[in-house]
């Protein structure tokens, strides 16, 4: 977990900077100041993570309400498509009587 990680991480410094001081012979300083910077840092790192969730959590709501619409939508398209196409087929046959009365009309005339 984190809060075993915070401690862990700043004794490590504290480990890696008494060795920069043997190589280096050169200061590295850990004080409670950086620990607490550390902490600060990861906060502000969190709060980023949980704004990007958030904002991804409110598009993917969206898409749903969106996906949800579309498909009442396409239902009520699909009911009208349904009811026009009996229509059109009335319409179809109509017209097929009506040229079979035209062409034995002209076949009279002939």
């Amino acid at each position: 977990p984190i809060v075993d990680f915070f401690p862990f991480s700043y004794e490590a410094v504290n480990q890696l900077s008494q060795e920069f001081i043997q190589q280096e012979r050169r200061f590295a300083y850990t004080t409670p100041k950086s620990f607490l910077e550390l902490l600060k840092l990861y906060a502000i790192v969190l709060e980023l993570k949980v704004d990007a969730l958030e904002d991804k959590k409110r598009r993917l709501s969206n898409g749903l309400i969106k996906l949800r619409t579309t498909q009442e939508q396409v239902a009520v398209l699909e009911v009208e498509l349904k009811e026009k196409a009996v229509v059109v087929q009335e319409k179809a046959q109509k017209a097929d009587v009506f040229a079979d009365e035209v062409g034995r009309e002209k076949a009279k005339v002939n």
